[in-house]
């Protein structure tokens, strides 16, 4: 039997594909912007390629995954941030 694959939208720092990685379960690829996160996820899960942004991400070039998880963008809803909610321009991907 082969392994499951995942894929993982606004990754953040790789909660998901770790997570995968416990289950056994192999992250192919990452789509995240924010440029720590990334960091933390290339130096953690060196085999999983990250695609940046979702903007400008072709699903059909993407290797095709068993799963796909996903965060919601919370640049527009983080204390963090500037708080703009559903309504703010990162967070509109969510929908």
């Amino acid at each position: 039997m082969s392994k499951l694959t995942l894929g993982s939208l606004f990754d953040g720092s790789g909660g998901f594909p770790l997570g995968g990685l416990l289950c056994g379960i192999e992250p192919l690829w990452a789509s995240e912007i924010e440029p720590f996160p990334i960091r933390v996820t290339t130096k953690r899960i060196p085999q999983m390629k990250h695609y940046g942004d979702i903007n400008k991400l072709n699903g059909a070039e993407l290797p095709p995954v068993d799963i796909i998880t996903f965060g919601s963008p919370c640049t527009d809803m983080s204390v963090a941030g500037k708080r703009a909610g559903l309504d703010g321009e990162q967070s509109v991907l969510f929908l």
